[in-house]
């Protein structure tokens, strides 16, 4: 369980995707762009660049028996112990030793059923998942500290 006013914790598993609207892949480190995003994945020189959900939120659809695990709803980094549903828009996010982001949007429209819709019956991001601008590049992995500094 997350502390409703949690502001630290930590990166559970990196995702990537050559493909938007897919399950994505761990890779367990990334690098990460200034005003680009993660360099390889399909989300990257959107306007939502990066994109991150928490663990919480994976374990609330396994609690429906989904068969899910990090970067199943498309999420690019998952987390655990930091509150994301408590970021404001313009909240900066440090991850690891130099990456930092900034919330640019909380949750998103879904406008069809996508793949992952269909293959696990929902989907969780619109609600409950933050996208993000990189606005300090970096290396960060699996494992690393998160924190918001706003």
């Amino acid at each position: 369980m997350v502390s409703p006013n949690s502001k630290i914790g930590n990166v559970i598993e990196i995702s990537i995707s050559e493909k938007k609207g897919v399950p994505k892949n761990n890779v367990g480190f990334a690098v990460l762009e200034k005003d680009f995003g993660i360099v390889g994945d399909a989300h990257a020189g959107s306007e939502k660049q990066v994109s991150l959900l928490s663990m919480n939120s994976i374990n609330k659809m396994k609690e429906k028996g989904a068969k899910v695990k990090p970067g199943d709803f498309a999420e690019n980094i998952t987390t655990a112990g930091i509150n994301l549903l408590m970021l404001k828009i313009g909240s900066k996010l440090k991850i690891g030793e130099s990456a930092v982001l900034k919330v640019t949007h909380k949750g998103k429209t879904c406008h069809n059923r996508c793949f992952i819709y269909q293959t696990v019956g929902d989907c969780i991001m619109p609600k409950e998942g933050i996208f993000a601008k990189v606005i300090k590049g970096g290396i960060i992995k699996k494992g690393d500290k998160i924190e918001s500094t706003v």
